[in-house]
């Protein structure tokens, strides 16, 4: 690899992870991170992570537990985060379940929060929701008894952000997002919206936070959005390698471990 790529790389990695959040568990963690990500990898021996959302978490995943042999995590950015784990920390022993339904906003995940999540009795819980919260303002205008507004959006995203600070060890909160560079765009500027939420609500709960957007929003700068999404909804595998890179990189991942 060229001396331009390996002097651009801690950028580029902060880039697509975003800012991970401290929490009064790990400042130690957080403190002495000189690129925003963690100076130590936060998931512990034998830890459970349950990550839970809607169709670009479920990607065909196993129900009703996501868990297990023969692609059991499914087929997109959550079986890349197990893959990773599993192959770089094989010595913890991570146990990754995918709990995504496609479909869901946050008012079915809340519907299902308990068996689906706090029942599982997680260690870590990683929530990616408000795609179909925005989405079908849009493509289902003339329904509105399915809209979720953003004021439900937030309050009860809330809801479950402390049932799961409560029964977990450890919370990330990721954005939804849009794979559409054009920020006037109305549904990118919707889902921003949404977005900002979720981070608002990362600062005030002082979790683990992931800006999907802006993690989306660096390959844009290279990639027409039909290369990663014909949707620019659903990526493609070198957008759900996007969102895993995004992600485990905001744990504090070792990438030349």
């Amino acid at each position: 690899m060229g001396g331009a790529f390996r002097g651009d790389r801690r950028q580029a990695l902060g880039l697509l992870a975003g800012l991970p959040l401290a929490s009064a568990a790990w400042p130690e963690a957080l403190s002495a991170a000189s690129d925003g990500a963690p100076a130590r990898f936060l998931l512990e021996r034998g830890a459970k992570l349950v990550m839970v959302g809607d169709s670009i978490t479920d990607a065909e995943r196993a129900k009703p537990v996501g868990e297990g042999l023969f692609g059991a995590v499914g087929k997109g950015y959550v079986a890349m985060v197990d893959a990773l784990l599993g192959a770089v920390y094989p010595e913890l022993g991570i146990r990754v379940v995918n709990q995504g339904i496609s479909g869901n906003t946050v008012r079915d995940l809340k519907a299902r929060w308990k068996a689906d999540v706090l029942d599982l009795k997680p260690d870590w819980v990683a929530i990616m929701i408000g795609t179909n919260d925005v989405w079908r303002q849009f493509d289902l205008p003339r329904e509105p008894e399915i809209h979720v507004g953003i004021e439900e959006y937030e309050r009860t995203l809330s809801e479950l952000v402390a049932q799961a600070k409560a029964a977990a060890k450890g919370l990330v909160l990721m954005t939804p997002f849009y794979i559409e560079p054009n920020r006037s765009d109305a549904m990118r500027a919707a889902m921003d919206r949404y977005g900002a939420v979720v981070k608002a609500m990362a600062e005030r709960q002082a979790t683990l936070f992931v800006d999907t957007q802006a993690a989306m929003d660096a390959v844009l700068q290279r990639y027409y959005p039909a290369t990663l999404a014909w949707d620019r909804v659903h990526p493609n595998h070198i957008g759900q390698m996007v969102l895993a890179r995004a992600f485990v990189s905001a744990l504090g991942f070792q990438w030349n471990r």
